[in-house]
């Protein structure tokens, strides 16, 4: 309806061909805009998850310490040489973990 609107305004002949054009270059135009935007989405949130935002760290730091208590409660001093050498195995202070070898506990 706009491309009649526009080619009666200017005082031309509504046709086919150049109304296929347009429709397709907008159509596309939209489609682009979109998937660009749905991308940035993805992506973004994949480096978000990747990298891990501080409120989903929370959650992370509470059950570790948790689970630090609980080792530290059941094993006592060989349960804090158990945290200590998962904290280090897994760089759980600095930086990020190595490939994983099978430990021996």
């Amino acid at each position: 309806l706009a491309y009649v609107d526009d080619q009666t305004s200017h005082g031309q002949a509504v046709r086919l061909s150049p109304y296929l054009v347009e429709m397709g270059r907008d159509t596309f135009e939209n489609w682009q805009s979109e998937f660009l935007q749905l991308l940035w989405q993805v992506v973004g949130l994949a480096y978000f998850l990747y990298v891990g935002s501080p409120s989903s760290k929370e959650n992370d730091d509470r059950m570790e310490a948790k689970l630090d208590a609980l080792i530290e409660l059941v094993g006592k001093e060989k349960g804090a040489e158990l945290i200590a050498d998962l904290d280090k195995t897994h760089l759980r202070h600095s930086g990020h973990a190595t490939i994983h070898k099978p430990q021996s506990y």
